[in-house]
């Protein structure tokens, strides 16, 4: 089956913990509200896309045991088409938990990365890729998404690469990315820049991609291409789970730049989105549909997309 938007990085089983502020240590703290549900910067990115209404394949390896099997099955209920998923037996998920503190709208995150060898692609996934418009990665599996953009660039399909983690080796992958999407933090760690301004700029210049969108949270973003830098806002709401946030960002930027839209409205649509996902507990359980983010985006005045 062809997908228009097909990615390569990390799953993660999630368990999301709320509590009413973080616990000093060698305490006991009663907890508000516990979650289990998939995550993930590359997987959350799909099932927002798909949400939205894309069709997106994952690219990937998950294993037998109870999260993976959660994991496919997550995949299949939020639409994403699984027939590029390696299933290996007798290994142990990527997974986290995930701690919110309600106080201050944070969230904590305890990673166990498991045991998965490593990704190689083969011929079905490379198929995928070559058929897709769009590629995301997001630093995990490295080799493999470096395969896989080198794939998308040759047959002219854009990749995005949604850079929240400093990995090893990751210079090959931002040289193939066409929309680079860091955080403001890893912007500035990478740059060794002391604003998300020249972070971007910089990045821009190194890597030439077409854009590079750095998001800085609840206080918006910026677009950078040659010289330019343009602002775009966040969208205040009262957060209850910012966690997977970004990678909402990164879903609905593919799905917007899929149908066509400028880079400006693909910053705009996505802030949006990510806004109403952080009013709801959950990474891909809180992602909007494309009716709930254009009536969001009305309610405030805007009619343009």
């Amino acid at each position: 089956m062809k997908a228009e938007i097909v990615g390569i990085g990390a799953c993660v089983y999630d368990t999301l913990i709320e509590l009413t502020d973080f616990p000093a240590e060698d305490t006991k703290s009663y907890i508000n509200t516990k979650l289990s549900g998939g995550g993930g910067p590359c997987a959350t990115s799909l099932v927002t896309a798909a949400r939205l209404g894309a069709q997106t394949a994952y690219v990937g390896t998950l294993t037998d045991d109870f999260a993976g099997g959660f994991l496919y099955d997550d995949f299949k209920k939020y639409g994403v088409v699984t027939d590029f998923i390696l299933i290996k037996k007798n290994y142990r998920s990527f997974s986290a938990f995930v701690l919110l503190n309600k106080k201050t709208g944070s969230r904590t995150c305890l990673l166990d990365h498991g045991n998965l060898p490593p990704l190689q692609l083969n011929s079905k996934q490379i198929d995928a890729i070559k058929n897709a418009d769009i590629l995301i990665v997001d630093g995990n599996e490295i080799e493999a998404a470096i395969h896989g953009a080198t794939i998308a660039h040759a047959a002219g399909k854009k990749v995005l690469y949604d850079a929240g983690g400093i990995y090893a080796n990751i210079e090959p992958l931002l040289a193939l990315t066409n929309i680079l999407i860091p955080s403001e933090e890893f912007a500035k760690r990478f740059t060794s820049e002391n604003s998300a301004e020249l972070a971007a700029k910089k990045l821009y210049k190194t890597f030439r991609p077409d854009i590079v969108v750095v998001t800085k949270g609840k206080n918006g973003g910026i677009m950078c291409w040659e010289n330019n830098i343009v602002s775009y806002p966040a969208f205040p709401v009262d957060t209850v789970d910012s966690n997977g946030a970004g990678d909402v960002f990164h879903g609905a930027f593919a799905f917007f730049v899929a149908q066509g839209f400028s880079y400006e409205k693909c910053c705009l649509f996505s802030s949006s989105v990510s806004a109403l996902k952080c009013t709801r507990i959950g990474s891909r359980q809180g992602t909007p549909t494309y009716q709930q983010t254009i009536q969001f985006l009305k309610e405030r005045g805007i009619y343009e997309l």
